[in-house]
């Protein structure tokens, strides 16, 4: 395994001077140096407090560059940071807590209400990040210790020791959290800036939730592990990225589907010059070849990749010269990642077949927080079962299927959600789709489509039937049709298909496929 040091301390040493991060509400920014100082503090603290290494320190908070300072202190002390789902309610939390066991939790003057519910009862001192009256604060914690000495004590980290863990309940709604290490960070940083090019003349946003791989580590954790800048934002707000990207004070952008959506749909989206963007990558959902092309013709070719917070993320990503060549694709594995695709009984598959995505190298986690037996499900002989079906070109180039449990089988044949999904989109009055297999005595299992239309659009069910029946096999016709105003998502814009299904039992049909197969 490769050498880790630690990041802020390298970057302080070489860069002590160039802004790291900039707050776009509040103006406040930091320079690597500050970042550091600031981070050596926090840890201070948390050994003046008598935090073991191991011990974890959770946090609710929006975006702000706090939450970095005190990622880099909690691993300068050894120390597990766990962010939380703020988005979520005290209840919902409570077993995440009661998992992870925090000495202390951090949080924001937004999120101090929910904060103080998930505390009552409870032996959990809170920490608000603000100056709060009668209250150690965070500021007070750092206010108390000395200012390190400089040039920087630069210690060795050891890659395969935790730095932070992330709770995924991805689509299934039971919530894991993710060991992340500090080679995994070092492993990512190499995965996602080798395709996009990032060196530390790069700019980029941090907007995405810091609860969510992406919001850490696609891009801000890799810029300034690169010597970059950052521009911090609360969360997603469409008319302040549109102003960062036309005021030429973004150079790489990730972004999820959603985001791309909402931002092709704002009025001032023509009038922007996209190309100030050099970067443009997307994760998190399959994105759709419309808004792919969309942004295509204005210039900005977005690189569609694929990672899971058990990998990091960062395991493809599609080359920007090929991404109208080869729409869907994710494209290859990166530097440090190896891909298999295999079947049922784990032997590789031909080209153009489709099997189950494994995946093996430096950016793997260790496995689950207090989960052996489900580390042990899904990571064998090295190999990380991802639950997604994929597929490999001739040339290469990765394209995902769907996932495994969202197969269905219809009169005896295979259904991928994500194919029919995909085919739907091709609609003119169809923003998005999603489609889930629920049982039916006659099929055995059919297809379910939720539908989002166009702004501006009633779905014409006669001609989305015509569409179909034109487009895709009658086993593949969804049987009901939905008409929703939005899905339940992720934090990472994935649609919980888990909670659709069980709406689909209990919701009347917007309209039936007509006739039969």
């Amino acid at each position: 395994m490769f050498q880790v040091f630690d990041f802020a301390a390298k970057r302080a040493s070489l860069l002590p001077d160039k802004t790291a991060m900039h707050e776009v509400a509040s103006g406040r920014s930091v320079t690597y140096r500050a970042l550091n100082e600031r981070a050596e503090r926090f840890a201070a603290a948390l050994r003046r407090r008598g935090a073991e290494p191991g011990e974890r320190v959770a946090i609710l908070c929006h975006n702000c560059i706090a939450f970095f300072e005190i990622l880099f202190g909690c691993g300068k002390a050894g120390v597990i940071l766990t962010p939380l789902n703020w988005r979520q309610t005290a209840s919902e939390l409570t077993p995440v807590v009661e998992d992870c066991a925090p000495r202390f939790l951090l949080h924001d003057a937004a999120t101090a209400e929910l904060a103080g519910k998930m505390t009552a009862g409870r032996d959990l001192p809170m920490v608000p990040l603000e100056q709060t009256q009668g209250t150690e604060s965070y500021e007070d914690l750092l206010a108390a210790e000395e200012m390190p000495s400089w040039p920087p004590r630069v210690e060795e980290r050891d890659p395969e020791a935790p730095w932070y863990m992330l709770y995924t309940s991805g689509t299934t709604g039971t919530p894991k959290a993710v060991i992340q290490t500090f080679g995994m960070a070092l492993a990512n940083y190499i995965n996602i800036a080798q395709p996009t090019n990032l060196t530390g003349a790069d700019t980029t946003p941090c907007y995405l939730p810091l609860f969510h791989t992406a919001g850490i580590n696609l891009h801000t954790l890799p810029t300034l592990i690169c010597g970059g800048s950052v521009n911090v934002l609360p969360g997603f707000d469409a008319e302040r990225l549109l102003d960062l990207i036309d005021g030429g004070e973004l150079t790489a952008l990730l972004a999820v589907p959603a985001v791309y959506q909402a931002l092709s749909l704002h009025e001032r989206f023509s009038e922007v010059d996209l190309t100030r963007v050099r970067s443009w990558s997307a994760g998190g959902a399959p994105l759709p070849d419309h808004i792919l092309h969309t942004y295509a013709e204005r210039g900005a070719y977005i690189q569609q990749g694929f990672g899971m917070t058990e990998s990091g993320p960062t395991t493809f990503l599609m080359d920007a010269e090929n991404v109208t060549r080869k729409p869907g694709s994710i494209g290859k594995p990166q530097l440090l990642v190896e891909a298999r695709v295999v079947d049922s009984d784990g032997r590789d598959v031909a080209d153009g077949e489709a099997g189950e995505l494994l995946l093996r190298g430096a950016n793997i986690t260790p496995g689950y927080w207090n989960r052996p037996e489900e580390t042990a499900r899904t990571i064998v002989d090295g190999w990380l079962h991802s639950g997604d079906v994929a597929r490999r070109d001739g040339e290469g180039y990765f394209y995902l299927v769907d996932r495994i449990k969202d197969m269905f089988i219809s009169g005896g044949e295979n259904v991928y959600p994500a194919e029919v999904e995909a085919t739907l989109l091709g609609h003119p009055q169809l923003l998005e789709v999603a489609v889930v297999g629920v049982p039916d005595q006659k099929w055995g299992e059919v297809g379910h489509a939720y539908l989002r239309p166009r702004p501006g659009e009633d779905i014409d069910f006669d001609s989305l039937d015509a569409y179909c029946r034109e487009h895709l096999a009658g086993y593949r016709i969804p049987k009901r049709f939905f008409v929703v105003e939005d899905f339940p998502r992720t934090p990472a814009g994935k649609v919980q298909k888990h909670m659709l299904r069980e709406r689909s039992q209990n919701e009347a049909p917007s309209a039936k496929a007509g006739g039969e197969r």
